[in-house]
């Protein structure tokens, strides 16, 4: 793993006879660096690794997923763009957003892709129900939304990449930030697409008990969806 990533913060069980989810807070990364070492976890990882999921914030950057096009980043200012390996089109990461990186195999899990885009999504909305914030997936999109005002807004974007069976990237909340960098892109490839954060919704959330609850909720959904995969084939 690389050197960004300090001592294992805490460890959840895994139900469906899975090797425990290890949860590491890596405080403010470069996204670069936490990039490389997803790559290096990933390529270096055998059928005995555990998973993993990493919680981290990064300086302000664009990315630009395998899909991404240019032209959807209107106004970049000073806040550098890069290309990456994930899925989907363009977000916005910055200070304030709770990054969870989830490192699965998904072969040992018995999962398909998009059940575990489902399962994290599901662990958002729970997170959000914890606080009192009614929030939504969407079957022809990946994220999580809320609606505010009788509009549609995206709270947490979502992309992902597999190799070799295993997954790397994420889902990126919005939690407590500027959200004016968002204005110059269309977010995810949609223009106009409104953004939201939870500060909004629940001034009351720290980043502290947010990033606990978003791993528990992310450990605890990923667990039931692979033990519904597995009654699912013997079934």
């Amino acid at each position: 793993m690389s050197a960004i990533a300090p001592p294992v913060a805490a460890t959840l069980e895994a139900e469906s006879g899975a090797r425990a989810i290890g949860v590491e807070r890596l405080g403010v990364t470069e996204y670069v660096d936490a990039w490389r070492a997803m790559q290096a976890f990933t390529g270096s990882r055998d059928r005995a690794t555990p998973d993993a999921i990493w919680l981290t914030e990064h300086p302000p950057v664009y990315t630009l997923g395998l899909a991404g096009r240019r032209e959807h980043v209107r106004e970049p200012a000073d806040i550098p763009v890069l290309k990456v390996d994930r899925g989907g089109q363009v977000t916005y990461h910055g200070p304030g957003q709770t990054v969870a990186y989830v490192l699965v195999d998904l072969a040992r899990r018995r999962l398909g892709v998009r059940a575990l885009v489902r399962a994290i999504e599901g662990a958002v909305i729970e997170l959000l129900a914890g606080y009192d914030v009614r929030a939504y997936g969407r079957a022809d999109r990946p994220g999580v939304y809320i609606e505010r005002g009788g509009r549609e807004a995206k709270i947490a974007a979502l992309g992902l990449k597999i190799r070799n069976g295993c997954s790397y990237h994420g889902v990126a909340l919005n939690r407590d930030m500027d959200l004016t960098p968002f204005t110059r892109i269309d977010p995810c490839g949609f223009a106009g697409l409104e953004v939201a954060q939870l500060r909004d919704l629940a001034p009351q959330a720290t980043r502290e008990d947010v990033e606990s609850r978003f791993a528990a909720a992310l450990a605890t959904s990923i667990d039931r969806a692979s033990r519904e995969a597995r009654l699912a084939r013997t079934s």
